[in-house]
């Protein structure tokens, strides 16, 4: 194989590759986050999580700060698996979406503004959407069921 081959042609087995190192390590993240807002990792817990969103007026605080943790650490587990991946990905879009919307209201773009912007949140949700579009790739659950 030649040089211009490397950097102009693609493969199927290359894709499948591509999207299981992108859901693995996307998948994960949501995985980390949400056992953070279970106190499992890092210094924050559910309480902290639950007061901040009642702090930013959302309604039923408690219920939010559980549905967001609950569809990180299941989307984020079944991104990561890839199992039932197009829904999961579209579940955690939604779920950035909201994040965005809600807790960097008004802080612009970047994750580096005070109070930090939606970059991370965006970022986040186009690589979900980019999941969902392509799917999981030979290398998943999915492939081995569907």
């Amino acid at each position: 194989m030649d040089l211009l081959t490397v950097f102009t042609e693609s493969s199927p087995a290359l894709l499948d590759e591509g999207l299981l190192v992108l859901r693995v390590f996307i998948g994960v993240c949501f995985v980390v986050h949400a056992l953070g807002k279970l106190g499992l990792v890092g210094t924050g817990n559910m309480s902290g999580f639950t007061a901040w969103l009642a702090d930013l007026g959302v309604p039923y605080a408690p219920a939010q700060a559980y549905l967001a943790m609950l569809s990180e650490l299941v989307g984020g587990t079944l991104l990561a698996v890839g199992f039932l991946t197009r829904p999961a990905a579209l579940l955690l879009v939604g779920t950035m979406i909201v994040a965005g919307r809600v807790g960097h209201r008004g802080a612009g773009y970047l994750i580096t503004n005070d109070p930090p912007g939606a970059e991370y949140t965006i970022n986040l949700a186009v690589v979900c959407a980019v999941i969902a579009l392509f799917g999981p790739g030979g290398y998943s659950l999915d492939a081995l069921i569907f």
